[in-house]
This record gives C-alpha cells, structure tokens and sequence, in this order.
C-alpha cells in the first residue's frame, strides 16, 4: 500500500528548490562541497582565520594514533565471524575541544580512533565562517579520516540579514524576536524547560526551510556534508532538497523516536518517496532509539535488507550522557545480540559511562565563551569516550567480529 498523500505540496518544492537555486542551484553545491573538502583548501582558511598553529599540531597526532593491525597482532585476533561494528563517538564540540581528543589518544598509543564523529554543536553564523569548523573537519575528516555528522538547530539565532535573506527567497515569514542587536531567533514555544524540544529544535510551521538553509550554509563554506536530522519535517523535506545533491547525506536522531518497527517503516517510506536516480536514499543512518530491545533492532534490520534501500546503517547508543535518559544506561549486551544474529551495527557513544564532570548535554549548549575556556577539560571527556568506545571494540574483535575505526587508526593511512 503506497502513501495516500503527496508529503511535499507544489508550494513545498517550489521553496525547496527557489532555496537551492539561491545557492547557484545544484552543480554549484555539489561543486562547492567538494572543493572545500580538500585538505589544501581547508588549511589554506584556517590559516588566514588563526587555526594553522592547532592544524599543525593535529598533522603531528593523526600520525601517532594507535594502529587496528598492531593490536590484533599483539591478540592474535582473527575474524571469524559476518557481523561488522562501526565506531561512532558524540561530542565533537569544535576545534580546541577536537585537539585535545586527539592528544590524548597520541599520547597513550592504545586508542583507536572511531571512524565516525558527531558534533552537537549550533551552526551559527560565527562557527561557520569564523574558521572553527573548516578547522574541525580538516582535522577529524582529513587528518584523522573519520566521517563528520554536524546538527543544525533552527532555533540558533542568525543575523537578521540572514533572515531577510531567506524570506525573500522563499516568500516565507518566520515569527522571531531579536535576540541581541542585529541578531534574530525563531520564537520557541514548546521550550519549556532547558532542554525541553532538546534545546531547541522546533520545526513548527515552515521552519525546515530555516534548516535547510542552515545546512547548505555550512556546507558550501566548509565542505560539512552530513547532517544530523531532528524532525519528520526537516527529513521529508532534506530527502527532496538533496535528492540530487549527490555528496549530501543525513544521519536520523535517535530523538526522532524510532524506537519501534512501526516508526521505523514510516521512516523508509519517505526515504523511497524521494529515492535518488541511482537508487540510494539520501539518509545514510538511522540512530535507533535508546528503549529499543535487541529483538527490534534485528527486526527493523532485517526489514531495512527486505525494503531494498542501499547504503543506510543502523546505529545504537552502547552509553549515553547522565542527562540524556535512564540512569547507567549501558547497550553493549544487547549490542552483541544483534551481532551474533549477524547484523551489522554502528555503536555510537555519548557518554565513556562514568558520568564525569562536563559528560553532559548542557555541556552541548554552553556558550562560546564558557565552551573555550573549558576546552581542555571537555577535550579529556570526549578523549575517555573514545577510550571506552576503543576498548568495546576491541573486546567484540577478540570474539571474532571485524571492526571499522578511522583511516588513521590503519597502518596503510
């Protein structure tokens, strides 16, 4: 039984696709994309915006990272079994933060570097062209080779320039308040604690347009093309925007609330209803929710084989921050569940499960200010995160299941 009703109206799309055209249409993203993923590119930036010194200092610790072939020599590990983990570590939250990570790992010679990276961070107008993120990503996608999720908010505020730009493209009016001189933010009605709507997504009427143009800012300065996806809005309406935006993928938030098998086709059935040419969905990951049971993330595995859509992996949380859900949340025994049912699985870690100082989600939202000044102590959080992911890991390949970690945690990086 197919869909009943058009998800995007002729209004819809034609917003959608004034929006994009707005950015020189789709060749011009595409080409934009790729050009700023170049490593000479990116470093030749952040060294005209002050970040050459810490590019630097990366190149040096990318070379020190610990090798995957090193440790399963010292074990004498072998694969032995189908199921393939892939390691994913949450809190990515900006340059300085990214650098003292990678130092640590350096220097201890034993932790692998996962292979995918999420940062929780607000794409405002500062992080995106002050040369913070070009920087990032140069050092976790080029120095380190693992692949980088960015989240955009639409509740971050913006200039109004950028507002009045958006409106005029779209035709759209956006209900804001200003937020500090020259600055405009959404109205957030259903905020009604600190994280309430988890700290400000709030895709109400429109408000997908203010994502998508969040995104494609980001990603035609720096080269960003994975984007962490908050709403069934901003999914429906990403899925058609990037339907032809070839090096743009998305990564479903397990706060979107797949926690069950129901949820989950709804989920595909928009990811078929705007299939790319060559048959791939635009969303490449889906974030299963944290009360999902091992039994269901098989089911919707193996429903995900039958629907026929390529290239999408499946992610759980092994560990989450304290102020994320239950308390001592820990996945790794229903993680090997799943793998000894022979499904491939993204284990993704919020959280080393200590709950440290600063191993929180309001560490996520602290202001620029406060998030440098305590750079090196969430830097040493999201080092114990990679540790604990490091670690797991290396137990399930000592059971026989091959691993995925970043390409310089590899002797041929």
């Amino acid at each position: 039984m197919g869909l009943h009703f058009d998800l995007l109206t002729s209004k819809d799309m034609k917003q959608i696709d004034d929006l994009k055209e707005s950015y020189g249409g789709t060749q011009e993203i595409m080409e934009s994309i790729k050009n700023m993923r170049k490593y000479e590119v990116r470093k030749k930036i952040a060294e005209q915006k002050g970040y050459g010194e810490m590019l630097e200092m990366a190149e040096d610790y990318a070379k020190s990272i610990a090798k995957v072939e090193d440790f399963m020599e010292k074990e004498n590990v072998r694969t032995t079994k189908n199921a393939v983990v892939t390691t994913q570590v949450s809190g990515w939250q900006g340059a300085p933060i990214a650098l003292g990570c990678l130092k640590h790992m350096a220097e201890d010679g034993t932790t692998l570097a996962p292979k995918e990276m999420i940062s929780v961070m607000a794409l405002t107008e500062d992080y995106v062209y002050n040369g913070e993120l070009i920087s990032t990503l140069a050092m976790a996608e080029n120095l380190i080779g693992s692949k980088f999720c960015n989240t955009n908010f639409v509740g971050t505020p913006l200039s109004s320039e950028c507002y009045a730009r958006l409106e005029k493209v779209t035709g759209e009016k956006f209900e804001t308040i200003e937020s500090s001189p020259g600055m405009r933010a959404l109205v957030l009605k259903n905020q009604g604690t600190f994280f309430g709507n988890f700290g400000g997504i709030e895709v109400a009427n429109n408000n997908h347009l203010i994502y998508l143009d969040g995104i494609t800012r980001a990603a035609t300065t720096t080269g960003a093309n994975f984007f962490l996806n908050p709403s069934w809005s901003t999914i429906v309406a990403s899925s058609y925007y990037a339907r032809d935006i070839k090096n743009m993928e998305f990564k479903i938030s397990m706060l979107l609330s797949t926690q069950n098998a129901i949820q989950f086709r709804m989920l595909l059935n928009i990811m078929k209803e705007f299939i790319r040419d060559d048959g791939t969905p635009a969303i490449s990951e889906i974030n299963l929710g944290n009360g999902m049971s091992p039994a269901m993330f098989i089911q919707c595995a193996k429903e995900l084989q039958s629907s026929g859509l390529p290239n999408v992996s499946l992610t759980a949380h092994l560990r989450i921050n304290p102020d994320l859900g239950i308390e001592n949340f820990n996945w790794t025994e229903n993680a090997y569940k799943v793998l000894d049912a022979g499904i491939d699985m993204t284990i993704k870690y919020e959280s080393d499960g200590t709950s440290r100082p600063l191993d929180t989600m309001e560490t996520y939202f602290l202001p620029k200010e406060e998030r440098l000044a305590q750079a090196d102590k969430i830097g040493e959080v999201l080092y114990y995160k990679c540790v604990r992911c490091s670690e797991d890991t290396k137990e399930m390949m000592k059971n026989g299941y091959k691993a995925v970690f970043a390409r310089a945690s590899y002797r041929n990086y």
